[in-house]
């Protein structure tokens, strides 16, 4: 990774568009004009992959790196058992430890394509919350550290007073989990001297406990960074689709589809996302601005080659730029497209969409195909009891289309 100078950090994040809150920046820039910091971010492992409404904490950490720091991935092993009540009305379902393993060991793959890991000064490493979490003995926990945590505090942080005043169950299994994520803090600085954590802006609370912990029981300074809650121009979460989550992982989501979210994103979101999600120029970006109507769609491609480059890789770009050229080209498409192999020919139109998971329901494929909007080969299918055959496959290949963005491929095994 090329380098930049470390205290250009805060100024790279404030230009693109990362910051929501920042503890005492002044002093912060101080510290990192004068020697590199040390500083994290904790995801836990809910699932066998995050989604890319965590792709703009990884980017911050691979920001942190780039400019001479040394960023920490703390995997949450230890407070995924115990699960994050922040941004949530219940309860996360408890899961099995066994799982929990499985899920990190996947997310670990996550950060290789964004983070130099290695034994180097500003090298990533990745730590496990489990190491100091799993036996930690209770009664000694509340007695050398129960007496720094405020009550009154605690039932102010929005996690805890949203549910709360909602009169929505709060169990105090979650109501421990910001006790532990500021001990998380506590135990980066005493063993990596880490300065600051970074988080999405529901953590701030979490993230100001943490520093009030080590302040009080080491009297050492150290500093939190929040990025905005990400919701595109319409309002919608990023990461989470009328279609389920877009997965950073291939197995849990094709390439294709990865590449078509950024492809297909609202014009009025595309230069923010162009800041958060490349590495582009703020120069280059600029330039985008001024594209109008239909020229929006250069910058759209541009997205979606570089953010797709970064999280899976370069040559998977090359193939579905090769794809994309060529979809609308009878048969002239490949395995790049999201696919779907079946034992024999004849399969409904309605089951076609279904198993390609572009709708969930014979009454969504049925509204579709009254809609013209669904096809095979690019052929419009107006009947709704439509039976694909050995006539509809070129090559043991038959292209399905459910409206304008969405294509597939079913393929004879």
């Amino acid at each position: 990774m090329s380098k930049i100078n470390n205290s250009e950090f805060i100024n790279i994040m404030i230009e693109r568009g990362f910051v929501h809150q920042i503890t005492d920046k002044d002093n912060l820039e101080k510290e990192m004009r004068s020697n590199p910091l040390v500083g994290y971010i904790g995801f836990d492992c809910t699932a066998p992959s995050l989604h890319i409404g965590s792709l703009i904490q990884i980017m911050m950490l691979r920001w942190f790196q780039k400019t001479g720091n040394k960023p920490i991935v703390l995997m949450g092993g230890g407070t995924t058992k115990i699960g994050d009540p922040s941004g949530k009305d219940s309860a996360r379902p408890l899961l099995s430890t066994e799982l929990i393993n499985t899920n990190k060991e996947s997310i670990k793959n996550n950060f290789q394509n964004f983070l130099k890991f290695g034994e180097n000064n500003n090298d990533a490493i990745m730590v496990d919350n489990s190491e100091w979490l799993d036996n930690l003995n209770y009664i000694s926990f509340l007695r050398d550290y129960g007496s720094f945590f405020s009550i009154n505090k605690l039932n102010n942080l929005e996690s805890v007073k949203l549910r709360l005043e909602r009169e929505q169950n709060l169990s105090f299994l979650e109501f421990n989990y910001s006790l532990l994520q500021a001990f998380d803090f506590l135990q980066l600085s005493r063993n990596y001297n880490c300065k600051i954590q970074m988080g999405g802006s529901d953590q701030w609370g979490n993230i100001i406990t943490g520093l009030d912990l080590v302040r009080k029981v080491s009297s050492k300074q150290t500093y939190g960074l929040t990025s905005p809650l990400l919701t595109t121009s319409s309002g919608a979460k990023m990461g989470k689709t009328v279609n389920g989550a877009i997965w950073l992982n291939s197995d849990q989501l094709s390439d294709w589809d990865f590449w078509q979210y950024w492809r297909n994103v609202e014009d009025l979101d595309v230069i923010k996302f162009l800041k958060l999600f490349t590495e582009i120029p703020m120069s280059e970006i600029k330039k985008f601005e001024k594209l109008e109507g239909a020229e929006i769609n250069e910058a759209k491609i541009t997205l979606a080659n570089e953010v797709t480059a970064l999280c899976r890789n370069s040559d998977t770009v090359d193939k579905i730029s090769s794809s994309a050229a060529n979809l609308f080209n009878k048969f002239e498409v490949d395995d790049t497209l999201p696919n779907v192999k079946i034992p024999k020919s004849e399969i409904s139109i309605i089951n076609a969409l279904k198993v390609l998971k572009f709708l969930n329901t014979n009454g969504e494929a049925r509204r579709l195909i009254r809609g013209n909007g669904a096809k095979v080969n690019d052929i419009v299918i107006n009947d709704e009891n439509y039976i694909l055959s050995n006539k509809d496959y070129e090559n043991g290949k038959a292209k399905i289309s459910c409206g304008k963005k969405k294509h597939g491929l079913l393929i004879l095994n």
